[in-house]
């Protein structure tokens, strides 16, 4: 009967890093996902925010001249009560006819808080601005 040595534990350091490492990535795979779930409500949020301070424009400026021009103060405060009743918090800014709305979110992580990250951080930012009519017949 011969006795099996010399493996020195070295197939449960391997089993170990292997554990870690797919952990790691199932992290990677689960977190990422919830945080670009966040990141795709997030863009939608500023889409609509953007649209809804665009469209206050001033009526008596377009019905005197026909030029459309944005009432700024009405057209950021339309964007920041979206964003409130959305839940969001971001930056609504109008420079010309354009609204910009950049919305913060943050999603906590499920398995990455492990290795010291508890937060992923989301950004999402879109312009909107007011148009004639229609471009064109329907087709």
């Amino acid at each position: 009967m011969s006795r099996w040595t010399g493996d020195g534990g070295r197939v449960s350091a391997f089993v170990t890093i292997m554990v870690v490492a797919l952990l790691l990535v199932t992290g990677l795979v689960i977190d990422g996902g919830l945080a670009l779930g966040v990141k795709v409500r997030a863009i939608g949020v500023a889409e609509e925010a953007a649209r809804t301070g665009a469209q206050h424009i001033d009526l008596a400026v377009y019905r005197d001249t026909g030029q459309i021009q944005l009432r700024a103060d009405e057209a950021t405060s339309a964007a920041r009560t979206y964003l409130a009743t959305a839940g969001m918090s971001g930056t609504v800014t109008v420079a010309g006819n354009q609204v910009t709305v950049t919305v913060n979110g943050s999603q906590r992580t499920q398995l990455l808080g492990m290795i010291g990250i508890h937060k992923l951080a989301v950004t999402a930012s879109a312009s909107a601005e007011p148009r004639y009519g229609v471009d064109g017949p329907e087709r």
